[in-house]
């Protein structure tokens, strides 16, 4: 699988990150009942934080950008977990979509479909989840997006 991966990458035009260290009192993975949950994961697009809240500073086209660049963090995440080994992800469960939002601005769902599209990009079927996309006032270091994910392994 990791080579499917790799090739719809290129496709895509994009690269996995290096997994980002915690910023805090956490770990970036736990493994729990053959399950991964991962810790949120910020938008770093080129080295630089996306910054802003949508409805606001940040449009609906670069809010759904840095959900796919969380999206590309996620799994990085779960390739440094596993060692490289991105064949024991069996079903991407569940992502969780945190969207720094204007009062007014109700199309979390529209910028979650960065990460979540992405996922389906990379794992086929298996990419298809639950998802949970909610708007929030401020997110860590000012962030646009932020999303989390439970992953099941073979």
């Amino acid at each position: 699988m990791t080579t499917h991966i790799d090739r719809a990458l290129e496709q895509l035009g994009l690269t996995l990150p290096e997994a980002a260290a915690p910023v805090a009192a956490y770990v970036p993975v736990v493994e729990a009942g053959g399950l991964l949950h991962i810790s949120g994961q910020l938008p770093f697009i080129d080295g630089q934080l996306v910054t802003g809240r949508l409805g606001d500073s940040v449009s609906l086209e670069d809010g759904q950008k840095a959900a796919q660049a969380c999206g590309l963090m996620l799994v990085a995440q779960i390739r440094k977990y596993l060692g490289g080994d991105l064949s024991r992800v069996k079903r991407i469960v569940k992502l969780g979509v945190f969207v720094n939002s204007a009062g007014d601005f109700t199309d979390q769902p529209k910028v979650a479909n960065g990460a979540s599209e992405l996922m389906v990009a990379l794992f086929g079927d298996s990419g298809r989840h639950a998802r949970s996309a909610v708007g929030v006032p401020v997110l860590p270091l000012g962030a646009a997006v932020e999303v989390d994910a439970i992953v099941e392994l073979a």
